[in-house]
């Protein structure tokens, strides 16, 4: 195949593929040309490196503003525009082809090249193992890329489900003009990515006192341990692929894609989840991910090492107090930009198990704080909470912090709390970074992957072999949580129903501000209009309100659209509605 010649810097940021053939026109200057990737392993590496930087997962999104649990006090912000009604094929923040493909075409450069790099010119058996996890690595981001591409953008054309234009090769120009697969095929070309990446990579990465099954070409430890030790960790191992093969599985399965609610599809995706989980193994501290302790039990190369079993892949640690800055209330230096609604608050059961507006909660409408499950106080500044030693009041007439006080304040009566680290200062006179972690997927994601799909294949109560049942990981969650036990709401719960209801609240809750909600209301066809709540705290009186209405089609906005310059460029078929 012919060659373009890419002008590469590592993270090739003037490659855009908005609407001019995706950036692959050279210019004549005297930056270094493509051949250079064949004698430099690094500047070659940079492609492979570009599609990590693409993962839609490098920061959090903080979509909830588009959703029922959260709108932002940022009156641009993109996603209250959505919200609003302004959603679009010409307007989408939720937009993730450009990226995406961007990172496939990077990626299926890199793998037209690999084989001819220079990676260990003087070590045959090294320079093949990087070859082996190059390869490897790249067929899983390509995977992943799909996935991403698969959940914002597929979506039904004339009765027919479809997915995506399906690049697996170093494309020209002109090769782009390429019709979009149906669904079925689009899932099967990323469980093809994933295989090829699983016969590649080892399962986990670090050093070895003995060459790993797998891997018998290999005679050496020490060029194993080079090539595939700790010094990799946090790159994409067989593990992580395992996982995001289940996340797809779960995809297939979910109501706007199962139109015809396959049971075959829910056992597929439960056994997937269910192979990469031990119940025993469930980290008691798990949703306190975020937090200075469970980082710093995280906080060196090998994972595997340490008592941290809860990240299945994140970025690297950084320190920061941009999300402190964004989020934090006025009081403490804060922009209160994510406000949790009513909704959400009001999806916390009670700390006996029991949802508010069950008689048996023992709910208080005139202390709608006390007694709830202690999640809520973990993830959510409510009026009277406590927060860096001081009281923060979210009333009318209470300070900066107060309902719509200022321009920073917040609009639902809370803030968000969860991700942000408390030691960090945003004082411009004194201020101070923490360390915070950005997750790629965690292990309560596919605790709560497998628990929904249990019960839609075999109901509350059946394991099928894999150990536990949907009820078994509710009961873990909801006990980790500080849920009275025993759990009595839990075991009153026998029907398929009852327990979809449940599991669907205990996603939100454990979920919650790591860019879920968005989309998992859409691939459960819920109703998408439900106004986002607020609460007005005027002498001792606690009133409800509706703080912003959600202005979407359910007639086909469970989809997203397929961009509109890409529908004129090429000719691709626009998902209905669009």
């Amino acid at each position: 195949m012919k060659k373009i010649k890419l002008y590469l810097v590592y993270f090739m940021s003037a490659l855009t593929l908005g609407g001019c053939e995706w950036g692959l026109n050279p210019e004549n200057d005297n930056h270094s040309v493509f051949d250079r990737v064949y004698g430099d392993p690094a500047y070659a590496e940079g492609l492979l490196i570009t599609a990590y930087t693409l993962l839609p997962t490098n920061s959090y999104r903080f979509d909830e503003a588009a959703t029922d649990d959260a709108v932002t006090n940022n009156l641009t912000n993109d996603y209250l525009y959505m919200a609003k009604g302004m959603w679009t094929a010409q307007y989408n923040p939720q937009n993730l082809w450009d990226n995406c493909n961007r990172g496939i075409l990077y990626i299926n450069q890199f793998l037209d090249v690999i084989d001819e790099v220079a990676w260990k010119p003087k070590d045959p058996e090294q320079n093949s193992l990087f070859i082996r996890r190059l390869k490897g690595e790249s067929f899983a981001l390509r995977g992943i890329l799909k996935y991403y591409l698969l959940r914002n953008h597929a979506g039904p054309v004339s009765g027919q489900m479809l997915g995506i234009p399906i690049y697996d090769i170093f494309v020209e120009t002109s090769d782009f003009a390429k019709p979009r697969a149906s669904f079925a095929e689009s899932v099967q070309s990323v469980y093809d990515d994933f295989e090829m990446a699983l016969s590649l990579l080892p399962m986990d990465y670090g050093n070895k006192n003995d060459v790993p099954n797998g891997f018998e070409e290999v005679k050496e430890v020490d060029s194993y341990n080079y090539v595939m030790g700790d010094v990799v960790q946090q790159r994409i191992s067989g593990r992580i692929v395992k996982a995001f093969k289940a996340r797809l599985a779960l995809l297939e399965a979910s109501p706007a894609f199962n139109v015809n609610n396959d049971v075959a599809l829910w056992e597929k995706a439960a056994n997937m989840n269910g192979e990469l989980l031990d119940l025993a193994n469930f980290d008691p501290k798990g949703n306190l991910f975020y937090l200075k302790g469970q980082i710093d039990a995280g906080n060196i190369t090998a994972n595997d090492k340490l008592d941290n079993k809860e990240i299945v892949w994140r970025r690297p640690i950084s320190s920061s107090r941009n999300m402190e800055v964004d989020n934090f209330p006025p009081s403490l230096y804060g922009n209160g930009r994510m406000n949790p609604t009513q909704n959400l608050v009001d999806a916390f059961p009670m700390e006996n198990g029991y949802p508010i507006t069950d008689p048996r909660s023992d709910f208080d409408p005139d202390k709608p704080y006390a007694n709830r499950d202690p999640r809520l106080g973990l993830y959510i500044i409510y009026d009277g909470s406590t927060y860096k030693s001081k009281k923060i009041n979210t009333g009318v007439n209470s300070g900066d912090n107060g309902l719509n006080a200022k321009v920073n304040s917040t609009r639902t009566g809370y803030y968000m709390k969860k991700l942000l680290r408390e030691d960090a200062n945003p004082n411009p006179a004194s201020a101070s970074d923490q360390q915070h972690i950005i997750v790629h997927i965690r292990q309560t994601e596919l605790f709560l992957n497998y628990a929904e799909a249990a019960n839609e294949a075999w109901g509350p109560t059946s394991a099928s072999g894999n150990g536990f049942s949907a009820k078994d990981v509710i009961a873990a969650v909801r006990e980790r949580a500080g849920i009275v036990q025993p759990d009595m709401y839990l075991e009153s719960i026998t029907t398929k129903e009852k327990m979809r209801e449940l599991i669907r609240n205990e996603r939100r809750l454990e979920l919650c501000f790591e860019g879920f909600r968005f989309w998992d209301i859409r691939r459960w066809n819920l109703d998408l209009t439900e106004a986002a709540k607020g609460v007005r705290i005027e002498n001792g009186q606690y009133n409800y309100f509706t703080v912003e209405d959600r202005v979407f089609d359910n007639s086909y906005m469970h989809y997203g659209p397929i961009p509109y310059n890409e529908v004129l460029k090429y000719n691709l078929e626009q998902n209905s509605g669009w």
